[in-house]
């Protein structure tokens, strides 16, 4: 290690007093005896003469090499400059190898887009990403080529955790900040979610945009309508990546149709809590009425499988109904569902 880097790696990131004090000495009366220094600056020996080798090192001070007593400073910029060369220089040959690492690596990409990416890909403009870091390096290069719009569907709102959040924060402001348009869909049950709250709070006022439905059709992110993610069947976290010009536009359109019938994001209780609580249930009601399983209505409504089965058994009960053919019929009578 250099002089250099031991000075910059001391702790400190500011000038010593008495290193500044010593320094002034030297530069009136052009002598670097440390115990002259001591006497005149009301120091001990050892503090000047510390003082005197940390200004040499710095470069701020130099000795005569035939009296080591006599000697002078110079200006901080002189010695900035001396001392930034080696590091000047080791960061060009970093950043020429860096140049070279992009230069050799981006001569696959066109084969990689094309789809011969190995055998998750279809040929077609679809392509399995198996495992979760190959997830996150695709999104991670995805919003990094971003330069429009991104649409997000993110369903399970009310499960959110404060670290998640504040991680998708990261990425948020980084696109908003590039002027990047962000539309983003959540459940009702975000907004009820603390977690959720801030993090809107904080992303719309960068310019996001954020609503809210009962209903979502599942997990989408997609990429100036050029490239989409979606989950993988099998429920892993992996995804499939979709380049095909024909789904993407047709997932896009899916996206806009959910945003047109959603309600901008709010919190629950100024929203008024019965009101959310009277749309979930007639929800709900809805759902059981087409026959839906509880563990599909949890998933629709973005709610724990505990939580859904709970609202059902309420309302069976305030509808007197012993099966869900029977809440139908009575959810028609009390107008809570119309007839088709």
């Amino acid at each position: 290690m250099d002089e250099f880097a031991e000075i910059t790696t001391s702790g400190r990131s500011s000038a010593d007093p008495v290193d500044q004090r010593v320094y002034a000495w030297v530069l009136h009366h052009r002598r670097t005896a440390a115990k002259e220094a001591a006497h005149d600056l009301d120091l001990t020996d050892g503090q000047a003469r510390a003082a005197l080798e940390r200004l040499v090192a710095l470069r701020l001070v130099f000795r005569d090499a035939d009296d080591p007593d006599t000697g002078y400073a110079v200006a901080p910029e002189l010695a900035v400059t001396e001392l930034a060369a080696p590091v000047e220089a080791r960061i060009r040959a970093e950043q020429e190898e860096l140049a070279r690492m992009r230069g050799l690596l981006a001569g696959f990409t066109p084969y990689y887009r094309r789809g011969g990416c190995g055998a998750g890909c279809s040929g077609s403009g679809v392509q399995l990403l198996a495992s979760l870091p190959e997830v996150r390096s695709a999104l991670n290069r995805a919003s990094q080529e971003c330069t429009r719009e991104v649409l997000a569907c993110q369903p399970g709102g009310g499960s959110r955790v404060p670290e998640a959040m504040e991680e998708a924060l990261g990425r948020d402001q980084a696109l908003l900040g590039r002027g990047v348009k962000m539309r983003t869909l959540y459940h009702h049950t975000a907004r009820f979610n603390g977690p959720s709250q801030a993090y809107v709070a904080a992303a719309s006022l960068l310019g996001g945009e954020y609503r809210t439905a009962h209903q979502l059709f599942g997990r989408l992110i997609v990429f100036d309508r050029e490239l989409a993610f979606v989950p993988s069947k099998d429920g892993s976290w992996g995804a499939v990546a979709v380049r095909d010009p024909s789904l993407v536009t047709y997932l896009c359109e899916l996206f806009d149709h959910t945003w047109a019938a959603a309600r901008p994001f709010a919190d629950a209780a100024d929203d008024g809590l019965e009101q959310v609580a009277q749309e979930l249930d007639e929800t709900i009601v809805e759902l059981l009425a087409a026959g839906l399983k509880d563990e599909t209505i949890a998933r629709r409504l973005g709610m724990s499988l505990r939580t859904a089965r709970r609202h059902i058994a309420d309302i069976m009960q305030q509808l007197n109904a012993e099966s869900r053919f029977q809440a139908g019929v009575a959810a028609v009578r009390a107008g809570l569902l119309t007839e088709d």
